[in-house]
């Protein structure tokens, strides 16, 4: 008969990250676990008390809500709670009560954090930031394989006919087949070399089976071999084609070509060829490169806000170059103006999928025949914009719209009027206006005295203030009480999630009230956070808790739009719960989580609570 330790390692052993534990040390943890049983309504423990440790429920449900008594989640056997507080100061972040009968074993908090420290992989289970902060390595000679191929794998069969295999590579324009059998398993490789040398000046037909001209049994590596070992097969081989293999199944190849134009890929390079393009077309085959720098930033580990700042700096490039068109077609402008973007692109946090936002401010002192200009330079900017991928804002909220092309009392008329009368359109306009960030222009105090007095202006007015509280409440993170997700339940995205309005905006606006709050002028959404932290109007491990929420979800969206350009489709920011892995699924929930205790707080007037 199983001891009661025995019968807790039993169990733990189908739980992760327990089951990653050496046995040896799984048999000392489950030592270490105490066993109690609650009725159907006991606390387990209250928000803010000092936690005994780490809970996991081995029978039963708890409910668990934040500060405010709001449910956040429904918990139910194998489901661990209480980490949020042991890892912060010890107490709790939540409050958990039994919602049936239960038995909950304990990891005292020691032990809990002693694991922490020596078990990597349940550091990396418990601990959201490090998670969300991964190592970056961009350099192409620690990249992984399965990050540098871009394409889709090109085959054919052994028997196909040479010139048919000739078509096969001149359509998909590549260089290099895999020759696979039935099952996918790599038999060879053809490339145009072996084409040129065997065919076209040697004695193979172009109606024999490619097997005749085919390399058979070539040199190939796992997606896991890194960008060094491509290097030095090359190199050591004289080949210019790697194919990358999995258990023999041909799934990519690796070209010279390949490296070559990873190596030249680059923001740097491109804002550069942008500033030189001199026509909108050229800018245009230029932006379409956006996304396979998009996929290598994602896949050389940087953090999502190089990642954007970078996207967002070549949108800023393209912008002030067709300005620079605009003016060489209509000449100087006649007064003093600015071109400012607002949305994702004012706070330097533009991804795959991007539209356009911006509006133009001119000098009090500016005719109607100068409004004419400003008219005509938007119309060629934001057409030009659009040609070039960032498509016209389906909210027209852009310089083209008059209402967004305006002399500098005009826009001042605006944010009063927004501020002293909140109704929603004035609370969504704000909003957006908030995230302002000049892109070209020649008078940017137009802007600056403006912002300053708006900011303190709309500080100042409480009635604004619960409005934009009321707003940041709008959105709402996808979280499900059964420990899972509210997905889309019909149409095109159905069983999905939308990572950008129920992932990223809503911390978005969150750190526009904080900033408001703190007079924090900065509109990037993590520098807000940090400001907000140091103008003391958004705790330190408030700050600490929804910055790293902040960072999981912002990160998964970027994977998860690399990953659709990988196959081929179309960025989106939808994301299907059921791809991502058990331990993926477990961080991005807790992490909604976080972000709804924040709304939480907010919603109840303690912005500052963390």
């Amino acid at each position: 008969m199983y001891s009661e330790w025995q019968s807790v390692m039993a169990f733990l052993e189908g739980i992760h990250p327990y089951d990653s534990l050496p046995r040896n040390d799984l048999a000392r943890v489950a030592r270490s676990f105490r066993c109690k049983d609650y009725a159907q309504s006991d606390v387990i423990y209250s928000y803010g008390q000092m936690l005994d440790g780490l809970c996991v429920i081995a029978r039963g449900g708890v409910e668990v809500s934040d500060a405010h008594g709001a449910l956040v989640s429904v918990l139910g056997a194998r489901n661990s709670f209480g980490e949020r507080g042991l890892m912060r100061d010890g107490r709790a972040a939540t409050t958990a009560i039994a919602q049936a009968p239960c038995t909950i074993l304990t990891l005292p908090a020691q032990d809990f954090q002693n694991l922490l420290s020596h078990a990597p992989a349940f550091a990396r289970f418990f601990n959201r930031a490090s998670s969300a902060r991964p190592r970056q390595h961009q350099d192409l000679a620690t990249m992984q394989l399965a990050e540098l191929v871009t394409r889709d794998p090109v085959s054919c069969p052994p028997d196909t006919c040479v010139r048919h295999a000739a078509r096969l590579m001149r359509d998909h324009q590549i260089s290099s087949l895999g020759i696979t059998n039935a099952e996918g398993t790599l038999l060879g490789v053809v490339t145009q070399r072996d084409m040129s040398n065997k065919v076209v000046a040697g004695e193979v037909s172009a109606t024999s089976a490619v097997a005749d001209v085919m390399s058979p049994d070539p040199f190939s590596l796992p997606p896991q071999a890194l960008g060094s070992d491509v290097l030095h097969m090359m190199v050591e081989n004289r080949v210019g084609h790697v194919p990358v293999t999995q258990a023999g199944r041909f799934v990519g190849m690796i070209t010279q070509t390949d490296l070559t134009r990873f190596q030249a890929l680059s923001a740097v390079t491109l804002i550069h060829e942008i500033a030189r393009a001199p026509t909108v077309e050229q800018m245009a085959a230029i932006t379409a490169r956006i996304p396979q720098l998009l996929v290598q930033l994602v896949g050389a580990n940087h953090a999502h806000e190089v990642t954007t700042r970078l996207i967002t700096d070549i949108a800023d490039a393209v912008t002030r170059r067709l300005v620079a068109l605009a003016q060489e077609a209509l000449g100087a402008a006649p007064v003093g103006w600015l071109w400012l973007a607002c949305g994702s692109q004012g706070r330097q946090e533009q991804t795959g999928v991007c539209d356009q936002d911006n509006c133009l401010m001119v000098d009090d002192t500016a005719t109607a025949d100068d409004m004419g200009y400003f008219r005509q330079l938007a119309q060629i900017v934001s057409d030009g914009l659009n040609a070039c991928g960032y498509v016209y804002c389906p909210g027209d909220m852009m310089a083209t719209n008059p209402r967004w092309c305006q002399p500098v009392q005009v826009w001042r008329t605006y944010f009063r009027g927004w501020i002293a009368i909140p109704n929603p359109e004035a609370q969504m306009l704000a909003s957006v206006m908030f995230d302002l960030r000049i892109i070209a222009g020649d008078s940017p105090g137009l802007f600056t005295e403006l912002q300053n007095e708006t900011l303190d202006y709309a500080a100042r007015n409480s009635i604004f203030v619960a409005h934009m509280i009321s707003n940041s409440l709008k959105h709402t993170p996808p979280l499900g009480l059964l420990r899972g997700f509210a997905t889309i339940r019909s149409g095109e995205h159905r069983n999905h999630i939308d990572l950008k309005h129920n992932g990223v905006v809503p911390v978005a606006d969150l750190a526009r009230l904080y900033a408001l709050r703190g007079q924090v002028r900065v509109v990037n959404t993590r520098a807000r956070l940090h400001g907000a932290q140091e103008a003391g109007v958004l705790s330190a491990t408030g700050a600490h808790d929804l910055i790293a929420a902040y960072d999981l979800i912002a990160r998964t969206r970027l994977q998860a739009q690399a990953e659709d350009i990988r196959a081929g489709r179309a960025p989106d920011n939808y994301l299907a719960p059921s791809d991502l892995s058990d331990f993926a699924r477990s961080h991005l929930r807790d992490a909604f989580v976080v972000v709804r205790s924040m709304q939480s707080s907010v919603g109840y007037g303690k912005a500052g609570v963390g």
